[in-house]
């Protein structure tokens, strides 16, 4: 378990130390315009889209219990930590990056503008590694199915 936890641990606080790097240089005033996507600072006080804005202070609130409540189900349930590691490493460390602006900022710190064919939501780097982790451990969990089913049709 010291292994998983070790892994899970690097994971998480790459992703958080990252994060957290690329919205200081933002903060520091930082721009970019680009012909597809540019980089310019926006705070969100909603979730994603900034949905439940309407939430206003009690979000984060909510988001720390939510975050708080995975990690100790986690550890209680180890098992699905050992499976999926990496990718919960990486799905908390963004969100609790973005819990950590809410309350340091008012707000969830979002520079990546889409602009090229359509107008899209502007996010940050922690969601694209939310989406990523996401993606990596349905992926991981497919696997897993499509390995128990041939065991299952071989035994």
């Amino acid at each position: 378990m010291t292994r998983v936890l070790t892994k899970f641990f690097i994971a998480f606080s790459a992703v958080f130390i990252l994060d957290q790097l690329v919205k200081q240089i933002l903060l520091s005033g930082f721009t970019w315009q680009g012909e597809y996507f540019s980089l310019v600072l926006a705070f969100n006080k909603g979730v994603a889209f900034s949905m439940l804005e309407f939430l206003g202070e009690w979000l984060k609130f909510i988001q720390l219990l939510l975050i708080s409540a995975v990690l100790i189900y986690l550890i209680w349930q180890n098992e699905i930590l050992k499976d999926h590691t990496l990718p919960i490493g990486i799905l908390l460390g963004a969100g609790s990056s973005n819990l950590l602006d809410r309350f340091v900022h008012g707000g969830v710190v979002d520079y990546v503008y889409w602009h090229k064919w359509f107008s899209f939501a502007i996010f940050n780097l922690a969601d694209v590694m939310i989406d990523i982790a996401v993606c990596i451990i349905l992926w991981q969990s497919f696997l897993a199915k499509s390995k128990k089913e041939k065991s299952a049709q071989i035994s």
